[in-house]
């Protein structure tokens, strides 16, 4: 989980080192090009292209699709004008809106524990954003809104059954990202790209495939409710990258919302895994 983590991140480092270079959808096309083309040899090499998803499975996998390419869209735009590290702090509070949308749209059980951490959680993000300063602006709603689209994304993909293979549905994602973004890429001009930013290009494509295929690995044979608290480990790389490559370092109070978001996060996945525990005795 912690390599899946640290190559999500190299990932979107290497994305925004062309910030402004290279246009997000050409971007986007190239990596999706290249991602599709590798993650196509695993499904090949594991079989999994004999996979025959049922129709809710394809509905399922449509609307993952479709929260997936509003999440790149949104999370890129405001990864390219903002701290990595901000915005690596806003993501943070996943855990708490996968459990509230389960809750609300699946009826799931949620205590009044859970609750509390939900709401405390939600006033560290206040602090991140910080929406009664002159540091909230468009970007932060770009972040808050790839939030709710990965939380969309989540949220299906706990509805898809076993018999789908989690790399075939990475391969439909990616392929689907690859298309969307070469047609809107059809109406503008190509922007000719350099050894520098073709070789970003390529190792964002292979860090994202790194991300998926870990945590694929994590998801097969790992146990969930002691996997899932690593996932925090995505802001220390945030933050030291951020620092490192671009000279960047977060206020006191966004470190203090990021602290406030990640210990709510890790409540909830200690109050999921003490009732799952429960539940089998």
């Amino acid at each position: 989980m912690m390599a899946s983590m640290a190559c999500f991140v190299l990932n979107d480092t290497a994305m925004k080192l062309m910030a402004g270079d290279v246009s997000l959808f050409q971007l986007l096309m190239l990596r999706g090009a290249i991602t599709s083309m590798l993650v196509g040899l695993f499904v090949w090499r594991m079989g999994a292209f004999a996979a025959r998803p049922s129709g809710r499975d394809w509905r399922l996998i449509s609307l993952r699709t479709f929260a997936e390419i509003g999440a790149t869209v949104c999370f890129l735009t405001a990864l390219f004008n903002m701290p990595i590290a901000n915005v690596t702090a806003i993501v943070q509070v996943l855990p708490l809106t996968v459990t509230l949308g389960a809750a609300l749209i699946f009826g799931e059980p949620v205590g009044w524990r859970r609750c509390l951490a939900i709401a405390v959680g939600f006033i560290g993000v206040l602090l991140i954003v910080q929406p009664w300063s002159e540091a909230f602006n468009i970007w932060s709603i770009y972040a808050l809104l790839a939030v709710l689209c990965i939380t969309i994304r989540d949220l299906s993909t706990r509805r898809l059954s076993r018999a789908t293979p989690s790399i075939f549905v990475t391969f439909v994602t990616s392929t689907s990202i690859m298309l969307v973004f070469g047609l809107f890429q059809l109406g503008a001009p190509f922007t000719p790209m350099n050894l520098r930013e073709v070789g970003l290009v390529s190792i964002a494509a292979i860090f994202i495939i790194g991300g998926y295929l870990f945590s694929i690995m994590v998801m097969l044979i790992g146990e969930v409710s002691f996997s899932a608290p690593f996932r925090f480990t995505s802001l220390i790389w945030a933050l030291l990258l951020g620092w490192i490559v671009f000279g960047e370092w977060p206020s006191a109070t966004i470190l203090i919302g990021a602290a406030i978001v990640i210990a709510s996060g890790l409540f909830m996945l200690y109050r999921e895994a003490y009732l799952g525990s429960q539940k089998r005795l």
